[in-house]
């Protein structure tokens, strides 16, 4: 059903050969080899799949822990510049297929399980990535302010949205190890 390529023996491309992509030109040199790493993977979908697919919007204005997004009914794609600037390879190498399949088992299929199997299917037979649903960058860098809670377990950080949500009385949160709530004071 699908020929295997690999995408990383590919020649590089030059921006000139990314005419059709919408904001083919970017100044940073990292966010330009990602818009040059998603041609290249439409490329290897389109011969391997003997099918045409319109390219997405890329931005890089992702914020928090996620790496990249997929939104599939706009046919766009975000990344995190703060992730990609530590974690340039991994970009390369799984987070853009990743973010791609989303895009391509949505125009394949439609509404489907988004790491389910066809999206699995897709990383592996077109890109020879092993299907992962989160990536493992140390996210440091991007995390925001944390509120310190307590349970039998001992302490557990909470961001500033779920720690707002608890002040005004919108949410409860439990440790998922012993079930009790979590509290902002230590238990006596």
């Amino acid at each position: 059903m699908f020929k295997a390529l690999n995408p990383f023996k590919s020649k590089l491309l030059t921006t000139a050969s990314l005419v059709n992509h919408p904001k083919a030109t970017f100044n940073d040199p990292l966010q330009q080899s990602i818009v040059e790493q998603i041609e290249r993977c439409y490329q290897m979908a389109e011969s391997a799949l003997s099918k045409s697919f319109p390219r997405p919007e890329v931005n890089f204005k992702l914020r928090g822990k996620s790496a990249g997004t997929a939104h599939l009914q706009l046919n766009k794609l975000r990344f995190n510049p703060m992730l990609l600037k530590d974690n340039p390879q991994a970009f390369i190498d799984d987070v853009v297929p990743h973010e791609i399949c989303h895009l391509l088992a949505f125009q394949l299929y439609g509404r489907v399980k988004p790491h389910g199997m066809e999206w699995q299917r897709l990383m592996r037979q077109l890109y020879q990535r092993q299907p992962r649903t989160t990536h493992s960058f140390n996210t440091q860098s991007v995390e925001g302010k944390t509120f310190e809670y307590f349970c039998n377990c001992g302490s557990i950080n909470l961001s500033v949205r779920r720690h707002n949500k608890v002040v005004r009385g919108d949410s409860q949160y439990r440790c998922r190890k012993c079930g009790h709530n979590l509290q902002n004071s230590k238990p006596s």
